[in-house]
């Protein structure tokens, strides 16, 4: 299938374009939240749940050295709004203003657009993720046509793989997947020769996730060929036997960037209060989860004991849920027991019933009342694609 990267590299461009402003703006948003310049704030007896303040950011992003001066802060984070990333909190204004005036990531309040490219992005990742997160992962330094390529792996490895977690149900539907991701850029045949297929031939992730972005990339088109350069664990790495000048060695990233542990919308809705979602990538990342949801929706602290206590005033719920493209629709958050934080109104687990403030009795069958959120996201993370949640309901809430 000769020439099969040239037949498809101009929709690839494009995709990876807006790949690119999706992760830088995850990317910031993230930071934000860590830097506590995301957060409740009050106008006119009114609360506006995770919002910044437009002249603060950009007093923030100067001080951080994402933009030299005022007016390009303010062409970055109009990019930013132009491509729905970010808007203001009444919809009123469609100019990103140098004021007090207050703006809010959509991940926060549920309103990012999710079309079909973005799921597949946002899939791709938490696929990647998943694979990097796995103590033997079935990306492996591989041989085909007398080179070695680095972060491998065979496509019916793959496919094997898609099934084994729970990604897809059948080799055809995984298959498919495959093609999805090869036309989305996300991963490639080493030699751009093949399609995905179920077969011999090996992949690679061609999409750089973890790259932390320069926020003045968005206003740059050359610096977004930086994806695919060297520096890119992402990119066609090969390493001759004779050591030869066309050899690449394995690199890891100048900097990456820890992605929340929580559990959908990827990637990307991304949660506030108590009906937001806040971390629009479902990702499985070996460096502990950073902290960046808002305070509990909780009303007061509840101990295992008080849950399982006979006549009390919780009742037991049971949830089959199957997740979608982008993960489950939903957050967990606080420690034994953990609680639902927010739950995405769109989203798989709203459909099953959960809520927010239920408290996650078991996993899988597993008793999860003494472990922390991080822990059981990451055990939701690694497991299948449908999974099974027991949680106490407080009937007086």
């Amino acid at each position: 299938m000769d020439g099969i990267g040239s037949s498809i590299q101009k929709k690839v461009t494009e995709l990876e374009r807006m790949a690119e402003v999706l992760i830088t703006g995850e990317q910031l948003r993230l930071r934000l939240h860590e830097g506590k310049v995301i957060k409740d704030r009050r106008h006119h007896l009114r609360t506006y749940p995770n919002c910044f303040v437009a002249k603060e950011l950009i007093d923030w992003l100067i001080d951080h050295k994402e933009a030299s001066d005022r007016e390009t802060a303010i062409k970055i984070m109009q990019k930013l709004l132009d491509q729905s990333i970010v808007h203001h909190v009444c919809d009123e204004h469609r100019e990103f203003k140098d004021t007090k005036l207050f703006y809010r990531f959509r991940k926060d309040d549920g309103t990012f657009p999710l079309d079909n490219d973005a799921k597949v992005f946002l899939r791709g990742q938490r696929l990647y993720e998943k694979l990097m997160g796995m103590e033997h992962s079935p990306l492996q330094s591989r041989d085909e046509d007398g080179a070695t390529f680095e972060r491998s792996l065979a496509g019916s490895d793959f496919v094997d793989w898609l099934l084994q977690e729970g990604e897809a149900a059948t080799r055809v539907e995984a298959e498919q997947l495959g093609h999805r991701l090869l036309e989305h850029g996300i991963i490639q045949h080493v030699t751009s020769k093949h399609h995905f297929m179920d077969g011999g031939p090996l992949y690679q992730f061609r999409m750089n996730y973890r790259r932390r972005r320069r926020l003045m990339e968005l206003l740059n088109e050359r610096c977004r060929a930086i994806a695919e350069s060297q520096d890119s664990p992402f990119c066609l790495r090969k390493q001759n036997s004779d050591g030869g000048n066309t050899s690449f060695l394995s690199v890891s990233p100048s900097k990456e960037i820890r992605v929340v542990s929580a559990v959908r919308r990827s990637s990307l809705s991304s949660s506030c209060g108590s009906s937001g979602y806040y971390s629009s990538s479902p990702t499985l990342s070996s460096s502990p989860p950073v902290l960046c949801n808002p305070k509990s929706v909780l009303k007061r602290r509840v101990s295992p004991e008080e849950l399982q206590t006979p006549g009390g005033p919780y009742i037991k719920k049971t949830f089959t849920i199957v997740g979608d493209a982008v993960g489950w629709g939903f957050v967990v958050r606080g420690s034994k027991p953990c609680h639902i934080q927010a739950v995405d109104p769109s989203g798989p687990a709203a459909a099953a019933g959960m809520k927010v403030c239920q408290f996650v009795v078991s996993v899988n069958g597993l008793n999860v009342l003494s472990l922390d959120y991080r822990t059981v996201s990451n055990l939701i993370l690694t497991g299948p694609r449908t999974i099974v949640m027991e949680v106490m309901e407080d009937t007086e809430y």
